[in-house]
């Protein structure tokens, strides 16, 4: 229970609905309850009529009518119970999905390294279902067993307590033995929601994935592992359906042996007929309806165990990353001033995961203004230094400054507000081409002016254009319907939508040809008041920036404009050559 604690700032919230849930209970409850004495009495009026002096018809049809009465109201309340905390459990499902949400887009970049996405999407669709079953039906059953169990058991007693023990006798067994099924149903239960996140994970790969997938003719191979997965999912699940199995038989022996001590010891008291401790036939009646009555409420303790117990283990499984802090956190809402430059000071940091050092000692400084490109092989953590800058991850060690403020102290909202990053990693919406790049604009609404105008610095509106729908065409998952190259310049129209003042391109023209990519350098130069930052492993990307670096395994090998760098004849002349004659080679 202590990880379903966390859910009482949830009762708090709805507590009238808790309340009202109660008091329909009772008196549900109370009419249930009363429905075996109405018997009763009907039955006891029955057998001391005179046929000949009474009106059986006109009598019946009143029972009939009394009857129809407490049955409608004890059905209004039970109706008006689930409205109550049913509905309960339904709005807290909610504010338990949103509060997740939000603490996915509050969680850094880090934990989304260490995370799949099938665990993540487990978390916030199967695991909050499972509590909202502990919110809903458990704390319903729970109330409604204690309250119904004190009308039946005050009721039967005052007809005869001696029957009363020896007929409740079967119904705690049942509840045990109904517990220990639900703690293997639990087990199993856990075993199979493992195996569905393994599923899950893996189809989400193979569909993000299925170009390569089609590329390297491997169809047949992920269909296997899928099957392989979707057969063990279907070995777990089938012994969770045997252990399920036995859940209602059980209660049918149970209830069945107390409604056999019920009419046996009954009849024997009956036939004794002893008026200290003796029954009469409609104490019998009686009798039977409220066994049957209390049935499904002992049972479902066993039940509401087992929901609990699930309930608990996701609730835990939630509560792991609801606890967990951001690694990055805004302390500042002070407005941005960024009027003269970014300066990285002997900045070093190592990947905690795999414990490489992406960058060690990096020292530069981005005028207000100006373009900066770094250029570096595979691995020489030219990606890191964006990450640093847009404070998705902290270094390990020395000082980011902008305007000679330490970064953690800047309003990190107002900075990524100013900022328009186009990353290596294109991601589109299965949306309209429009809504994609409109996602990157602070404004309420933009207009096909300001559309064509971004399109045309991004070399993109021709192509646009050539579809039949234009901006309106709607993309497949992740834009499967455009080329490499047009959702790279339709994610660099994205961030320029947003009039950014500083404008972070991570190696996003590399599926673009090079006289593409000199038209959209072109354009973005003549940008006023515009702060870009360009990485790139390609050197034809950054050699018309006003400062160029050159990295090499983590740390500054060279410095300086495209023409001081050629000039040293060193590891930049030696990268700009090679890819001048593999462009020569491809022409």
């Amino acid at each position: 229970m202590k990880a379903l604690s966390y859910l009482n700032k949830y009762f708090l919230k709805y507590k009238w609905h808790l309340i009202f849930g109660i008091v329909f209970i009772v008196i549900n409850n109370y009419f249930k309850a009363y429905l075996p004495l109405f018997f009763k009495e009907t039955i006891a009026e029955f057998e001391g009529m005179n046929p000949s002096n009474t009106n059986i018809l006109t009598y019946t049809t009143l029972v009939f009518l009394k009857y129809m009465g407490i049955a409608l109201a004890a059905g209004v309340f039970l109706f008006l119970t689930r409205q109550a905390i049913i509905m309960m459990s339904r709005r807290i499902e909610f504010d338990l999905k949103n509060e997740i949400y939000e603490q996915y887009q509050k969680l850094s970049y880090t934990f989304y390294r260490k995370n799949s996405t099938g665990d993540l999407l487990n978390r916030i669709s199967e695991d909050v279902t499972k509590v909202r079953m502990y919110l809903g039906p458990g704390v319903m059953y729970t109330i409604n067993l204690a309250i119904l169990s004190f009308f039946v058991i005050w009721n039967m007693v005052s007809i005869n307590g001696y029957v009363t023990l020896l007929v409740l006798i079967p119904l705690p067994i049942m509840t045990a033995i109904i517990y220990l099924v639900a703690s293997r149903i639990n087990k199993a239960s856990s075993i199979v929601q493992k195996e569905q996140s393994f599923m899950s994970t893996l189809v989400q790969e193979t569909f993000s994935g299925i170009r390569v997938v089609k590329a390297y003719d491997r169809q047949d191979e992920v269909v296997d592992k899928f099957n392989k997965s979707a057969d063990a999912y279907k070995k777990k699940n089938m012994k969770l359906v045997l252990i399920n199995a036995l859940f209602m038989p059980t209660i049918f022996i149970l209830v069945g042996l107390s409604t056999v001590l019920c009419i046996y010891i009954g009849g024997q008291l009956v036939i004794d007929g002893s008026q200290t401790a003796g029954m009469k036939v409609e104490d019998i009646v009686a009798f039977i309806f409220y066994v049957n009555m209390l049935t499904w409420p002992f049972a479902s303790v066993g039940w509401v165990i087992s929901l609990i117990q699930r309930a608990a283990a996701s609730q835990e499984r939630i509560n792991e990353f609801l606890d967990e802090e951001p690694e990055i956190v805004n302390h500042s809402d002070a407005p941005l001033k960024f009027d003269h430059k970014i300066e990285f000071k002997n900045v070093s940091y190592t990947y905690p995961n795999s414990g490489i050092k992406a960058i060690n000692d990096i020292s530069f400084t981005l005028k207000k203004g100006e373009t900066l490109g770094i250029v570096g092989r595979t691995g020489s953590g030219k990606s890191t230094i964006l990450q640093l800058i847009t404070r998705q991850i902290e270094p390990d060690s020395g000082d980011i400054l902008i305007d000679d403020i330490p970064l953690e102290k800047v309003n990190l909202s107002a900075l990524l507000d100013a900022t328009g990053v186009v990353p290596q990693d294109v991601f589109l919406f299965s949306d309209s081409i429009r809504n994609n790049i409109a996602f990157g604009s602070r404004a309420d609404s933009i207009t096909d002016e300001e559309l064509t105008a971004v399109t045309k610095a991004s070399h993109v509106y021709h192509n646009i254009m050539d579809l039949r729908n234009g901006f309106d065409t709607l993309l497949g998952e992740r834009g499967v319907n455009l080329s490499g190259g047009q959702k790279q310049r339709l994610s660099i129209s994205r961030a320029l939508i947003r009039k950014p003042q500083l404008l972070i391109l991570d190696d996003c023209l590399s599926a673009v040809d090079t006289e593409t990519e000199e038209a959209i350098l072109s354009n973005l130069k003549e940008m006023d008041n515009v702060t870009t930052l360009i990485v790139s492993h390609r050197v034809s990307s950054i050699r018309n920036a006003q400062r160029i670096i050159n990295l090499a395994e983590g740390t500054v090998a060279e410095e300086g404009t495209h023409e001081e760098l050629l000039a040293l004849n060193g590891l930049y002349k030696d990268l700009y050559e090679k890819q001048l004659l593999e462009e020569e080679h491809q022409e």
